[in-house]
């Protein structure tokens, strides 16, 4: 019995032959393509590559390319993706359905304004190439403590983790990609904590000493 104003689960039906026939080739694909976005976005970040990639591309042109392979990867990952059998939860409840759409919606909404936060256009390659454009020098962005990165460090990974979680229907597939690309933030978040220790030196030591990664520090 569940009492009334609680969200009501379906619990998930296998059908074993099903199983059988499509789990495996579906899993090996979606692993694939998990890892085909995982050495992608990690690889094209490291400094050795920019260098490499650097000898017959401007510099100025070195983020907005990574970012469009990024999104070429993304759609590859989308369009080839395998769909699993199987539902692990179903919020049968019409207001608690909305209320987890809602909660979707301000973790993209989360992710959009994180990127305002530091430097949208140059995270996204654009500042660079205008710079160029204008014929003006490239400076990085200073590093600030502004609104959400007081308190946590990646409020952007944070929106990532809602956005991806906060579904009324939670399917295998869905369970799939979402595990993975946690897991992927989770491995890129260390890899550049590394690199910005090193490239901030202790000014960053100290931010990370007094805030949480990716909740606030009690």
């Amino acid at each position: 019995h569940i009492p009334e104003g609680l969200p009501s689960l379906s619990l998930p039906v296998f059908d074993a032959d099903l199983w059988q026939a499509l789990l495996l080739p579906a899993l090996l694909i979606n692993t694939g393509l998990l890892l085909l976005f995982g050495l992608q976005h990690s690889v094209m970040a490291r400094p050795g590559f920019k260098r490499w990639i650097t000898r017959g591309l401007p510099q100025s042109a070195e983020r907005s390319t990574y970012v469009l392979a990024t999104s070429v990867t993304l759609m590859v990952v989308f369009a080839c993706w395998q769909p699993l059998p199987g539902v692990l939860w179903q919020i049968e409840s019409a207001v608690w359905g909305k209320a987890l759409w809602a909660l979707n919606v301000l973790g993209w909404l989360l992710v959009l304004v994180a990127t305002f936060l530091t430097n949208h256009f140059d995270l996204f390659g654009l500042r660079q190439v205008w710079l160029n454009w204008v014929r003006r020098s490239y400076t990085p962005v200073p590093f600030r403590e502004i609104l959400l990165y007081r308190w946590i460090r990646h409020p952007m990974m944070v929106g990532l983790f809602i956005a991806l979680w906060s579904v009324p229907m939670m399917s295998m597939s869905h369970l799939m990609f979402s595990a993975g690309m946690s897991l992927y933030i989770f491995i890129g978040v260390h890899f550049e904590e590394r690199g910005l220790r090193v490239e901030l030196g202790q000014p960053y030591q100290d931010y990370a000493a007094r805030t949480g990664r990716f909740l606030p520090r009690l």
